[in-house]
């Protein structure tokens, strides 16, 4: 049986390292490490497609966690049904679970769906919050830069929107959006 890893991280600011490190501890070869960065809904990757390609029947693949491999519960069945039918078995390190035999792939398959349910709630109480925060007068998002009443008074002193972008270094469509915002006050 020839041990294959895979490690995944959602940004490019988060490190595949500390994931990578664990593969090695595990005994897989670096060489048969397979990673990729970016958004876990998107099963179309190119390390999991390179994974994909070099795994055989008996291999292993070693993943650190659950949400490492997929990002809700149909994705999670998708994949360890494509990788079963190889006859290739998947192991989540920190859960200490396996697709090997009847029982770990239901296993797995309900930790995926509590995994996926605490994902559901964990965005219904950030969008809670967030509409409690909104009540109470919170903005989001940064901070204007741009000097609103200099727009506005070159506008009343009929300089032209080209030039009014130039003197202030934006763009023609930030005084337009200015202006169109001052217009629906009034």
């Amino acid at each position: 049986m020839r041990k294959f890893g895979y490690a995944r991280v959602s940004t490019s600011q988060q490190s595949l390292e500390v994931q990578k490190k664990a593969l090695l501890k595990e005994g897989v070869r670096s060489s048969r490490i397979f990673s990729d960065v970016g958004s876990r809904a998107n099963l179309d990757r190119e390390g999991l497609n390179l994974l994909r390609i070099k795994v055989e029947e008996g291999d292993l693949v070693l993943v650190t966690r659950l949400d490492r491999l997929g990002s809700d519960t149909s994705e999670m069945i998708k994949l360890i049904k494509e990788f079963s039918e190889l006859g290739v078995y998947i192991r989540f390190i920190k859960e200490g679970l396996s697709t090997e035999g009847t029982m770990g792939k239901m296993v797995v398959t309900i930790l995926s769906a509590v995994a996926d349910a605490e994902r559901e709630r964990i965005l219904e109480r950030t969008n809670e919050g967030r509409i409690d925060a909104k009540s109470k007068g919170i903005k989001f998002g940064r901070k204007r830069s741009i000097d609103r009443e200099k727009v506005i008074h070159l506008d009343v002193q009929k300089v032209g929107a080209t030039e009014i972008a130039k003197q202030l270094g934006i763009g023609r469509s930030t005084v337009y959006a200015i202006l169109k915002e001052e217009a629906q006050k009034e």
